[in-house]
C-alpha cells in the first residue's frame, strides 16, 4: 500500500478538494479515508492514490472515535 494506515492526506480531487482526511483502510489497492464528519470511520471514502497528497503527520488508530479524528485534523488545519 503507497499510504500507511494513519497517514494525513489531502485531498486534490473531488467534492472534498483541500480537505484534510487519515487513512484507515485499504481496498482492492486503494486508500480508504476518514475526516469523521462528512465521512466518519465506519463508511470511509475509497480514493484514487493520484488525488491525494501526503502529509507529514500521523494520527493513531488505536481507539480513535470521529470526534478526536476531526479534532486532530481541526487542529492541523489551523496551523
Amino acid at each position: 500500500m503507497e499510504f500507511e494506515l494513519g497517514s494525513v492526506v489531502i485531498s486534490r480531487a473531488g467534492r472534498d478538494k483541500g480537505c484534510f482526511m487519515a487513512v484507515v483502510g485499504e481496498k482492492k489497492g486503494f486508500p480508504l479515508a476518514a475526516d469523521g464528519k462528512e465521512r466518519p470511520l465506519e463508511r470511509p471514502k475509497k480514493k484514487n492514490p493520484k488525488h491525494l497528497q501526503r502529509t507529514n503527520h500521523r494520527i493513531d488508530l488505536e481507539q480513535l472515535t470521529d470526534k478526536k479524528l476531526r479534532t486532530f485534523l481541526r487542529e492541523l488545519k489551523e496551523k
